[in-house]
């Protein structure tokens, strides 16, 4: 790899794990902290859905955005020719 593609891989990188990153943060803590009394007057399935995003929500998003930065990598790295070598 070129050090101008080393430079533009890593700063693709950099920006998928801001925005993953920034997306886990609003859910754990916007939805589950901040903005828990007013998702409270929500319900599904009998629980306040505050509460829900406090307790299963951010761990739920946690996962799928482990598997959405899996799918993006895989991507990234197909578009600058990088493979593991065994």
């Amino acid at each position: 790899m070129s050090e101008r593609d080393l430079e533009g891989y890593w700063k693709k990188n950099l920006s998928y794990l801001g925005i993953l990153l920034s997306i886990w943060f609003v859910v754990s803590y916007g939805f589950g902290i901040l903005l828990a009394p007013a998702l409270n007057e929500i319900q599904i399935a009998g629980f306040k859905l505050g509460f829900w995003f406090a307790q299963q929500g951010s761990i739920y998003t946690f996962v799928i955005l482990i598997f959405v930065y899996v799918y993006l990598m895989n991507n990234l790295d197909k578009e600058f020719n990088v493979r593991e070598d065994d």
